[in-house]
């Protein structure tokens, strides 16, 4: 989708705040010991205190994040100034930071009062400078037509006008209009072409990415919609309801719109959380690299004729189909079928209700290996999807990832997909096979609506405990 292209611009922000406060903090250091002639007492060197600065960047980084720094609205927005007041803030606690640091790990980062303070005006220039030239460059490509949202603009408001005119009239802006559901009167002369009957038929024939609702009839038919096709849904709010809104609030030229989240999982967050995902991935491959080269090569002679790596079809973020890594646990005659299908071709039918009716499970799986069952036990079946979350199909932690055919009976299975699926979650945490599908998919949807850093630690620390006493493994 479009959309994409809030990840790769908060993802540069990210990258850019990072390289943007390194450099200010080894100019200053630069400034204090070359260019200030008044004597100092000084141990490191300017490498080694550059790379003490860069060590301590994610803490640096989260204080921006909690300074919202990294919300659209804040940097695409018409005002500089709730940005500049923010930047000059993270910039007096990024050194207020390294000062604690520095204090407890007693490094002499800050030998002299003027070097911070030198740190701070530098920190919050190079913030400036930097942030400026990303603006630019995202306009630019804006401009271009790259990564630009279609919008269904609804509602029988002026404020239908105005957006529709603020987005038809500014090719910077990183809204394209596709189509406007709403009344003649509505509309502006010059647009009339974009006029469709219903959203239905508009959905239908247009390709959208955000729908913005100008009034407040059947806003619930609206956000279901939205939600159904894993489309943004910013709802314009009346001067009443605006002074209570939820979501997070923007300005879409002069007009205030509101962006109704389907999970908190959103923003600089899905940026920090892939970081994370990178990173996990890239140390877990490396430390798990020769037992799952001893699994492989167990797998591959024990039947010659089937490849260890099982590829299963799943669902992962807004309904992307992806192949799912595994190591193959079940006989090489079995692969592929349902398991309806397989249960009849080896005679025992009796056994499909049971299997369905246990939340797809039975003890002692005739399908099964004897060496699946102990990769099942601890969980080394699933170690190449390592692989699947290097590459961006699933994240570590998430809901679990859905077969195709389990949509039709999968309750919110839109909202389930506004994340991405995850290798481990709160519902595997929880118990899992020792729990209901209900049970789990009530879980999934938890997860979904309550996200939250301190929840992804939880679940994960859970997860390293869940597999070392394999609770709830069969």
């Amino acid at each position: 989708m479009r959309r994409k292209s809030d990840f790769v611009l908060r993802f540069c922000l990210i990258i850019g705040d990072g390289l943007a406060l390194i450099a200010s903090f080894a100019m200053a250091y630069f400034i204090r010991v070359h260019v200030d002639p008044r004597p100092f007492m000084f141990e490191s060197e300017l490498l080694d205190f550059t790379m003490t600065v860069a060590f301590l960047v994610p803490i640096l980084l989260v204080i921006l994040a909690a300074l919202g720094l990294y919300k659209k609205s804040v940097f695409l927005g018409k005002s500089r100034l709730p940005e500049l007041g923010r930047l000059m803030l993270a910039a007096i606690l990024s050194v207020a930071a390294l000062i604690v640091y520095d204090f407890f790990k007693g490094e002499n980062l800050f030998p002299v009062r003027v070097m911070a303070l030198t740190s701070v005006v530098l920190s919050f220039v190079f913030l400036i400078f930097e942030r400026n030239i990303i603006r630019i460059f995202a306009k630019l490509i804006f401009r271009k037509d790259y990564g630009t949202k279609r919008v269904i603009i609804i509602g029988n408001s002026k404020n239908t006008e105005y957006l529709a005119d603020y987005i038809a009239s500014t090719p910077e802006s990183e809204y394209r209009l596709a189509g406007i559901v709403a009344g003649r009167r509505f509309i502006p002369k010059d647009l009339k072409e974009y006029q469709f009957s219903s959203l239905k038929d508009a959905l239908k024939k247009v390709r959208a990415d955000v729908i913005f609702q100008t009034d407040e009839k059947s806003t619930k038919y609206v956000y279901r919609q939205a939600v159904a096709r894993h489309l943004l849904y910013y709802f314009v709010p009346s001067e009443t309801a605006l002074s209570s809104h939820f979501g997070d609030l923007e300005l879409v030229g002069n007009t205030p719109a509101v962006l109704v989240l389907t999970t908190p999982l959103a923003g600089g967050y899905v940026v920090i959380k892939r970081l994370f995902d990178i990173l996990f991935s890239l140390v877990a491959i490396i430390i798990a690299a020769i037992p799952m080269m001893i699994v492989w090569i167990i797998i591959k002679f024990s039947d010659l004729t089937a490849s260890p790596i099982y590829a299963d079809e799943r669902l992962t973020q807004f309904n992307r189909k992806f192949k799912c890594y595994k190591f193959r646990t079940m006989k090489s005659e079995y692969s592929g079928m349902t398991p309806e299908e397989a249960f009849i071709k080896m005679g025992k039918p009796n056994l499909i209700k049971k299997y369905r009716k246990n939340g797809d499970y039975i003890k002692n799986d005739p399908r099964v290996t004897r060496f699946g069952r102990f990769l099942r036990r601890t969980s080394f079946d699933e170690l190449p999807q390592l692989f699947n979350i290097l590459r961006g199909d699933i994240s570590l932690i998430g809901p679990r990832a859905l077969l195709p055919g389990e949509l039709r009976d999968y309750g919110d299975r839109s909202l389930i997909l506004t994340v991405k699926s995850g290798l481990t979650g709160f519902a595997q945490v929880s118990g899992r096979r020792d729990i209901s599908f209900e049970e789990r998919r009530a879980l999934d949807i938890y997860y979904v609506r309550n996200w939250s850093l301190f929840l992804d630690l939880q679940i994960f620390f859970k997860t390293i405990a869940t597999v070392l006493k394999r609770e709830g493994a069969k």
